[in-house]
């Protein structure tokens, strides 16, 4: 799959003069223009707002928030800690609340409206059907792939979490067969392993779906059915409320399919969990 930059560097022969100085200024300093609104970005580079309209036009984009988005993603997948930290490094301290809540709150209005629902209802039902489900996720995923192994398998059992802790990603999938299903979870930067696990996954026939933030996703390219949650970058942490407030929408859809046996294995469970002292009483919580 061609890179953003690769598509602009093979189109430039046919570009402008002004759309040239474009496609040379992007070249080095495509993580500046990531955030700029078009006029900035003419102004930095000298050319009018409407050469850099036309320019992501001609790239085959809808607009320029659409080319925006593109290059926010190239930046997402690239850029290392430590310069996400100096980009976070920014922002006073006082404003620091304010800033990573109101990121998390656009990230999940984007993700309401960029959610494909017949692929969620497809992935629902692949979930339901499966015979085995191998939940797949390194890295700073690995907490949501945790997460949706962790309920997933209260609603149907026979889930098991992949993350390359205790063996090897694949050594994780070696009683893998065609009638199980692989859930992978990559958001930017994306681990190399969880996308070479899910390519592997799908040579061997099984559907796999990824769980990740577009379609230049390495993940959704190894998958048969991807689902997209938007994810923003802050800081050299990432921004993944959209994304468990994904898969939270996943288990309820699953989960709902099957609310009788769900009901029933949750009731077996609590017994258990009050003959053996899981949880706190509120009495015993008391000092």
């Amino acid at each position: 799959m061609k890179s953003l930059l690769e598509t602009i560097e093979e189109r430039r022969s046919g570009f402008s003069k002004g759309q040239r100085k474009l496609a040379d200024y992007l070249k080095s300093n495509y993580e500046q223009a990531a955030f700029m609104t078009a006029y900035a970005l003419g102004e930095a580079v000298g050319v009018s707002e409407s050469t850099v309209v036309r320019f992501a036009a001609g790239l085959g984009f809808s607009g320029y928030p659409d080319f925006k988005a593109a290059l926010r993603q190239l930046v997402m997948s690239s850029i290392t800690t430590v310069q996400r930290a100096k980009m976070a490094a920014a922002i006073p301290r006082e404003d620091v609340v304010d800033a990573v809540l109101s990121v998390d709150i656009a990230s999940i209005e984007n993700t309401k409206k960029l959610v494909d629902r017949d692929a969620f209802s497809a992935a629902a039902d692949l979930i339901l059907n499966a015979r085995r489900v191998y939940v797949l996720g390194l890295r700073a995923a690995m907490p949501l792939a945790q997460f949706l192994a962790y309920y997933l398998d209260f609603i149907r059992g026979d889930v098991l979490f992949v993350n390359g802790a205790v063996r090897d990603v694949k050594d994780g999938l070696s009683r893998l067969e065609a009638e199980d299903l692989v859930i992978g979870v990559s958001f930017p930067r994306y681990d190399m392993r969880t996308i070479r696990a899910m390519g592997y996954a799908k040579a061997q026939g099984a559907a796999v779906v990824a769980i990740t933030d577009g379609d230049n996703s390495p993940a959704a390219a190894n998958a048969s059915l991807a689902l997209f949650a938007k994810t923003e970058m802050i800081s050299f942490a990432d921004s993944l409320c959209a994304p468990m407030s994904l898969i939270n929408a996943l288990l309820v859809a699953v989960g709902l399919s099957r609310r009788d046996e769900t009901r029933e294995h949750l009731e077996h469970l609590e017994r258990i969990w009050d003959e053996e002292g899981v949880f706190v009483k509120e009495a015993e919580g008391c000092v």
